[in-house]
Parts: structure tokens; C-alpha cells; sequence
């Protein structure tokens, strides 16, 4: 009757459950994953402090078998980290995986997208920006000159008020004309 162990308080889950996607079991299936990379770091039971300061280094996160053949993982982890760095702290891996669900809407999704491909975090999808997305996603079977050609054809096709770049609004746009995004972002927990 008394071992029954708390990971959270009914207010905690209450709140994580207010501004995620999850449900309180599957929140607590974030915090047993969450834990299990790092026991030595990340208590069985986290005070609201510690659910938003206790990080877990970003080569860890990084060794998650979802993660771990993403090419896109250290930039994922970064987009999620209130460091920057791609340390996580549970509140940050709860919203990773969050985003990641299949509960997430379209538009969030795209949000975090931009992020991630945002290469050089200038608020804007440019030249240098789609040639990372391109280079990541074809692990170096295109030439630099292929590699300039699409950019220069996504460019030319989605930069609707010609500044060279695209802005999210534009990013949105293209998103929604690629019918698989929405499957292909997604990590199941």
C-alpha cells in the first residue's frame, strides 16, 4: 500500500498534460525514458524545479534509437533546449517528444521544422540553410553543384516576395504541399 513511488504531483501531471499532446500515462512514460538515459543524473522523483533544470547532455539525447540515424538530431535537440546547446531538461524532452507525437497539430509541427532547418538560426530557410537540409538528407550522394541547383529550384518556387530566402509563412507553404511531412515528423514513445 505505501510503495507506490510519485514521479509527479496531480497539479504537475495536470499541467504537463495542459500543454502537451499527452496523456498522464504517456507522461509518465516520458519521464521513465527521460530517466533511463541518464539514472545517475535525473531523480525518480522530480520536485517542478528539478523537472525544468535537471538537463541531460545532448550526446546522450542524441544516442536515442529514434534519434540516433536522424541526421537532423543535433539541430532537433537544439530547437527544444532552452540552452541552445541541445541539452535537455525533462520539460524540454517532454516537448520534443510532444511535438513529435502523432496528437501534434500541422502547424506546430511546421513551426518546430522551420527550426530545425533553420541551419544558421537567422529566422529564415536560405541558400546555405537548404544545402545543409540537402547535404543532411542525401549524406553526400549529390555533388555541391546539384546541391546549388535545388536550393536555386526550391528558392525560385516557394520565395513568394523575392528576398532570396524563405520566410516561415513561405516554408508553411511549401510544407503543405509535401503530403508526407506529417508522417515523416514523428517519433513514437
Amino acid at each position: 500500500m505505501g510503495n507506490k513511488v510519485t514521479t509527479f504531483t496531480d497539479q504537475q501531471l495536470n499541467d504537463y498534460q495542459d500543454c502537451t499532446f499527452f496523456t498522464r500515462k504517456e507522461i509518465l512514460r516520458v519521464q521513465k525514458r527521460f530517466r533511463d538515459i541518464r539514472p545517475d543524473l535525473v531523480p525518480k522523483q522530480m520536485t517542478e524545479g528539478q523537472a525544468s533544470t535537471v538537463k541531460i547532455p545532448r550526446e546522450y539525447i542524441e544516442r536515442l534509437p529514434e534519434l540516433r540515424e536522424n541526421p537532423f538530431r543535433k539541430n532537433i535537440c537544439e530547437a527544444f533546449s532552452r540552452d541552445g546547446q541541445g541539452n535537455l531538461t525533462f520539460e524540454d524532452f517532454l516537448d520534443l517528444l510532444s511535438v513529435f507525437s502523432e496528437q501534434a497539430p500541422r502547424d506546430i509541427k511546421i513551426f518546430y521544422a522551420f527550426k530545425i532547418y533553420d541551419f544558421d538560426k537567422d529566422g529564415f530557410i536560405g541558400q546555405s540553410d537548404l544545402k545543409g537540409v540537402l547535404k543532411a538528407l542525401t549524406r553526400n550522394e549529390l555533388t555541391p553543384e546539384e546541391h546549388q541547383q535545388i536550393a536555386d529550384k526550391v528558392i525560385e518556387e516557394a520565395d513568394v516576395d523575392g528576398d532570396g530566402k524563405l520566410s516561415e509563412l513561405e516554408f508553411e507553404h511549401v510544407v503543405l504541399r509535401a503530403p508526407d511531412f506529417l508522417t515523416t515528423f514523428h517519433i513514437r514513445i
